[in-house]
């Protein structure tokens, strides 16, 4: 059995955004380049997404806006100013959703250690109540939301690394204290949200956690954050399930973001989370989110992948130069924060 499931499909690529429009289906065909020239496919273990049902999609989302966008099935719509839907937009929505849950159910069932769902539109900007931001459907709330409805999860932890604030995420989870939300992310840039006082609201309150980072961080404020933070925030937030927003935006490549992660630093910090993980048994769904460099793409989901089938293998001996003042003094002040547990 190999303890990796990967789910993907078709229908991804049909959401066609426009000429010039970054989140485009030419990612889906650099991430099947990169999995076949890195011999992946063969490793782990390969199935379609299945549709997301509308009742699984309400379990993070109004369900009125679950029906309204399923309406536009088959037509075109602009929906905000860089959100579009094509004619092929919801099917593709319904698998990027339906692979998350897929993922949710084989970790959780003991079929397989990890689960990666590599499918678009991304989902983390996508609100209870409207599309932002490239996202439909919020594929890694509406994951969540199935780990505790049907597998009676406790506590989900969502670690969100893509350069943009995960905002659609943090509202739907803020004031719900069984999931803990976590986000690095560029600031200032879009959507300016995912400040350090952003930290939850009623039950919820400790249970969203921000590290809002200027632009210009890359190998070493990122793995300072991965062991500093991160790695700590397993231990203390005691989850069941543990999810990640994979956006490879934050990759020195990206034409969008800011930041100066290498491929090399995002197969370290994957490696580093997964070792943890597998430390203490905890299940991990690794979710596909944003990244517009498709070279980069090509060879970063890979890396992501790699490091979920083989954590153990050695870093580089080189010592990663330490983490600059500004990036180092962030991460003690969010550390010091009074997260829930």
């Amino acid at each position: 059995m190999n303890k990796i499931l990967v789910t993907t499909h078709p229908a991804c690529r049909g959401h066609l955004t426009g000429p010039g429009h970054p989140e485009c289906p030419a990612r889906m065909d650099a991430i099947n380049a990169g999995m076949t020239s890195h011999g992946l496919w063969e490793r782990v273990d390969r199935e379609e997404a299945p549709d997301a049902l509308p009742d699984q999609l309400a379990r993070a989302h109004d369900s009125a806006y679950v029906e309204e966008i399923l309406q536009l099935d088959g037509r075109e719509k602009r929906l905000d100013a860089d959100t579009v839907v094509s004619p092929g937009s919801v099917a593709a929505a319904l698998r990027s959703a339906g692979g998350v849950i897929r993922g949710v159910d084989a970790v959780l069932s003991g079929s397989h250690r990890h689960a990666a769902s590599l499918g678009r539109p991304p989902g983390h900007h996508a609100r209870p109540a409207n599309a932002m931001g490239f996202c439909l459907f919020n594929n890694v709330a509406v994951g969540a939301a199935h780990a505790m409805a049907v597998h009676g999860v406790e506590r989900v932890l969502i670690i969100d690394i893509d350069v943009h604030h995960g905002n659609g995420t943090q509202d739907i989870f803020y004031s719900s204290s069984p999931v803990f939300f976590f986000s690095v992310h560029q600031s200032p840039l879009y959507p300016g949200t995912g400040f350090m006082d952003e930290t939850g609201d009623g039950d919820g309150q400790g249970f969203t956690l921000n590290l809002p980072f200027p632009a210009g961080m890359g190998d070493p404020e990122y793995l300072a954050m991965t062991e500093r933070l991160l790695l700590p925030l397993v231990d203390r937030a005691r989850p069941a399930l543990v999810m990640v927003s994979a956006g490879f935006d934050a990759h020195e490549w990206d034409p969008l973001g800011g930041m100066k992660i290498s491929t090399a630093g995002y197969a370290r910090m994957f490696r580093l989370l997964i070792r943890k993980l597998e430390a203490v048994g905890i299940p991990g769904v690794l979710v596909l989110e944003g990244g517009y460099s498709l070279e980069a793409l090509r060879e970063c989901a890979p890396a992501m992948i790699e490091a979920a089938l083989h954590p153990e293998k050695e870093d580089d001996a080189t010592k990663p130069a330490p983490p600059r003042k500004e990036a180092a003094a962030l991460i003690d002040a969010v550390a010091r924060l009074p997260w829930g547990a």
